[in-house]
């Protein structure tokens, strides 16, 4: 039986878990990390706990990344990214530049403490050593005499990239991909100072009073952009910075990355850390399933489950085909084919093709929000089902 997100959210703050001693004590979980498919709403999930965490200093409910400083609660999610925006100024052709909001957060970051280089850094590492972002060193604004009044620094971004003739092409817009790598480049800098000024015991010692009564650190899935090896070092990096953490800080992260959930469950190996599967149901409830903490998540299992369950209800959509897809690649790449086609010689007697054709179409189709959910012909259902079958009975799923 379903739940609504709002309870989801409350079972994540008040989780619990007992400890080893004798008296089997209750004590908060430090991490608790969720997977989910895209559309669940692992965004609106955060914002529902945001709700269950009101600020203190200023009853603000529009807690951002932007008012983190001072706060009980910071995230980062598909809202953040909307601190930075693109100033293109089409009308006059002018360079493209990526702007920031003002605020305490982005002053405090890089006037403050100075982040912008490691902001870089982090940003190249990720994405290409050649793409450098350039911020701005001040701005200005006109008095009310119309004079020129230096106001602040780190407004705007704009990026260069230096090819291998030694020629720079400068001002360049970056792509979607590469603009979330670069706001999570920013997230991550400010998680590493939270974690190093709250890991001194003494808050009288600390360089700042403005994470004392900071106690909930949620991520909703991190860059997705990167290729796999990228991904992995993020998500061994982000596992590493939270276990240097000393302090009472509690963390909850969600993804729809396979990968990404799997790293950080073999990195999170202690008794603080809890493991969730949060599912949608067909009545718009939702359901917080726990993970057994023996082995990871097996994702294409669980795919293959929702293709099953959607068969016997006749809910076939276009998106499971691309659950399909999915379950061909992974299994494909386990089995160590070149690719994904030749697992259907066996399931079609060798005659792979116009499944093959069939499987990328609708898959490439389904991509689009407005196919999500679309009816599928019956023709189309026939085949999923054949497919699905013929590739448990072949490659003995259990």
């Amino acid at each position: 039986m379903g739940v609504s997100l709002t309870d989801i959210a409350q079972t994540l703050k008040d989780a619990k878990h007992k400890t080893k001693a004798k008296d089997e004590r209750e004590t908060d979980v430090r991490v608790q990390l969720i997977y989910a498919f895209n559309g669940t709403g692992k965004t609106r999930l955060s914002r529902e706990f945001k709700s269950l965490v009101p600020s203190e200093s200023n009853g603000n409910t529009k807690l951002e990344l932007a008012d983190a400083l001072g706060k009980r609660y910071l995230y980062y999610n598909a809202f953040t990214e909307d601190l930075f925006y693109w100033d293109n100024d089409l009308e006059n052709d002018a360079q493209p530049k990526l702007k920031i909001h003002p605020n305490s957060f982005t002053k405090w970051i890089f006037e403050v403490q100075g982040q912008d280089r490691n902001i870089i850094s982090n940003f190249q590492h990720y994405t290409d050593e050649k793409l450098t972002p350039h911020f701005n060193e001040e701005y200005s604004i006109k008095d009310k005499n119309g004079d020129n009044v230096v106001a602040g620094a780190f407004t705007e971004i704009t990026f260069s990239h230096e090819r291998g003739n030694d020629e720079i092409s400068d001002n360049i817009k970056i792509s979607k991909g590469e603009e979330s790598n670069f706001v999570w480049c920013v997230f991550y800098s400010l998680l590493e100072q939270v974690i190093d000024v709250l890991n001194v015991a003494e808050p009288s010692d600390r360089e700042t009073d403005q994470f004392d009564q900071l106690e909930y650190v949620f991520i909703d899935d991190p860059v997705s952009s990167l290729d796999d090896n990228r991904l992995i070092e993020l998500a061994v990096n982000l596992a590493k910075l939270i276990k240097s953490s000393r302090s009472d800080l509690k963390f909850i992260i969600t993804t729809h990355n396979p990968l990404f959930y799997n790293v950080l469950h073999n990195e999170f190996k202690k008794n603080t850390f809890k493991k969730y599967f949060l599912k949608k149901n067909e009545d718009g409830e939702f359901e917080l399933v726990s993970q057994s903490n023996d082995s990871p998540f097996s994702y294409h299992l669980s795919l293959k489950t929702e293709i099953e369950k959607a068969i016997e209800t006749n809910q076939l959509k276009k998106y499971h085909f691309n659950f399909l897809r999915n379950i061909l690649e992974k299994t494909s790449t386990f089995l160590g084919y070149d690719n994904w086609g030749e697992l259907l010689n066996k399931i079609t007697e060798g005659n792979p093709e116009p499944y093959i054709t069939r499987i990328i179409n609708i898959s490439s189709h389904s991509k689009q929000s407005g196919d999500e959910v679309a009816e599928l012909s019956d023709d189309d259902k026939r085949v999923l089902n054949y497919l699905l079958k013929g590739l448990k009975e072949k490659y003995h799923f259990k």
